[in-house]
């Protein structure tokens, strides 16, 4: 049985996050997670995408952003089982909890705060039959490292951001890059359709509108990909390829957190964003992109604002009792369980006189 004050189901950036805001607060945190490492979508989809809302980052990739989170938490030694997927939540007679993993693995805790972003995904794969007999084969439905593309002559599908922002990345990656979409018009941002209309007008994609990727052929690995256009004097057309990607989104499932007896609307976690983002459960706290309330951001830093409330709500539930004083990090540094501490920086202004 593992044991801690605050248990944390998900291990993205609000999870992450969640540590270190509950370690000011000298809270022992685990983190449960069904993905094999931390991070969360940002390590195991787009670790190498650039994210440029984050403040004080004009831009960071996904994946250093969880390097420099992982960092920010070294202090409070965080627990961590990683690879297994919470399964049950039992609330004993004392208001504390049980969490069980698909594993076996039983978590014990006064406080469970879910941050588990949108749930588990699961590719939206377009309507090809023999799609997957091509899986890792020559077709990806995520791009964790685009150098894996390096020098290849690539399709890929979607009109959507993601499939305008990977072709424009990987157009300088790539020794080909063909984007197809079904309609003329994309839903991305227009300063993504635009870039790929200038680059388009460059040679450097291949931009084929009207048209759909219908089926796969190849004997070891892909080797074609066919390609029908809705104009019927184009008729259907073989293109020659080492990697297809289409990119038609994700769709999220809460998986067995739906069954918790939590309040779900729309495939999220309602919460009391009044106080606490406090769930219908007194003592499970739901925060990041699974909750929602009237005005949600389904944001990074909406997520960490979010856990910075829901620690300090933590804290009362398991210390009835004590005042917590809040101290500025800037003021008092940051001190580790094992007495380890990190000054903060005093500023020292001198005056001086003028004669």
């Amino acid at each position: 049985m593992i044991k801690t004050d605050i248990l944390i189901i998900g291990a993205g950036p609000t999870g992450l996050f969640t540590v270190f805001e509950a370690g000011l607060l000298k809270l022992k945190t685990h983190l449960i997670d069904a993905l094999p490492q931390p991070g969360g979508q940002c390590s195991e989809i787009y670790p190498k995408k650039p994210i440029y809302d984050i403040p004080a980052f004009p831009e960071i990739l996904a994946g250093d952003l969880v390097n420099n989170l992982m960092e920010q938490i070294k202090p409070f030694s965080p627990g961590f089982t990683l690879g297994e997927r919470a399964e049950t939540l039992e609330k004993l007679d004392d208001g504390t909890f049980i969490v069980t993993t698909n594993k076996g693995t039983q978590h014990h805790a006064p406080v469970v705060a879910i941050a588990g972003g949108l749930g588990s995904f699961e590719p939206r794969k377009p309507p090809i039959t023999n799609i997957a007999d091509y899986e890792d084969r020559g077709v990806s439905y995520f791009i964790k490292d685009p150098e894996v593309y390096r020098d290849k002559r690539v399709v890929i599908a979607g009109g959507g951001d993601s499939a305008l922002d990977w072709a424009i990345y990987l157009a300088d990656v790539a020794a080909e890059v063909a984007l197809v979409h079904r309609r003329r018009e994309f839903r991305g941002a227009l300063d993504s359709v635009e870039q790929v209309s200038e680059l388009a007008k460059l040679g450097k994609i291949d931009l084929v509108t009207n048209a759909e990727v219908v089926g796969l052929r190849g004997e070891k690995k892909l080797e074609k990909v066919v390609i029908r256009h809705k104009d019927e004097a184009r008729g259907e057309e073989f293109r020659e390829v080492d990697e297809f990607i289409p990119l038609f989104g994700l769709s999220p499932k809460l998986g067995p957190i739906g069954n918790w007896g939590l309040e779900i609307e729309k495939n999220a976690i309602k919460v009391d964003n009044s106080y606490d983002y406090q769930t219908n459960i007194p003592g499970v706290y739901a925060i990041g992109d699974v909750n929602t309330y009237k005005g949600k951001l389904k944001l990074i830093l909406s997520g960490f604002h979010e856990a910075a409330i829901m620690c300090q709500s933590a804290y009362h539930r398991i210390y009835p009792d004590k005042k917590y004083v809040l101290k500025y990090t800037t003021v008092g540094g940051v001190e580790g369980f094992d007495g380890s501490k990190k000054e903060a920086k005093k500023e020292v202004v001198q005056s001086i006189g003028v004669n």
